[in-house]
């Protein structure tokens, strides 16, 4: 695992948590129909763990500080927070 490992399936995530929310929460609450949210947010639990496990592998291998963890899981709980994380991890690909 390496770091645009780590951005793909970051970005996969932020993508599902945004479907959630402003796709398949409406149409449930709003329109009544709770098709979506079972599996969009089935699909957005996976990324979840997958980002948090690919997370965990890559500060192993990047000897990245606890520091980076905490923010990458801070980020990958807030909407668009992942988008903001992938910014960071740009930085660190290049050097």
């Amino acid at each position: 695992m390496n770091i645009k490992s780590l951005r793909i399936v970051g970005f996969l995530e932020g993508l599902s948590f945004l479907l959630l929310l402003f796709v398949a929460m409406p149409m449930k609450y709003i329109w009544g129909n709770p098709i979506l949210v079972k599996y969009v947010g089935m699909g957005h639990g996976v990324l979840f763990i997958a980002f948090l496990a690919v997370l965990f592998v890559v500060c192993e291998k990047q000897k990245w500080s606890i520091k980076m963890f905490i923010l990458g899981l801070i980020a990958s709980i807030l909407p668009f927070g992942p988008f903001v994380f992938d910014h960071k991890l740009k930085q660190f690909e290049r050097s």
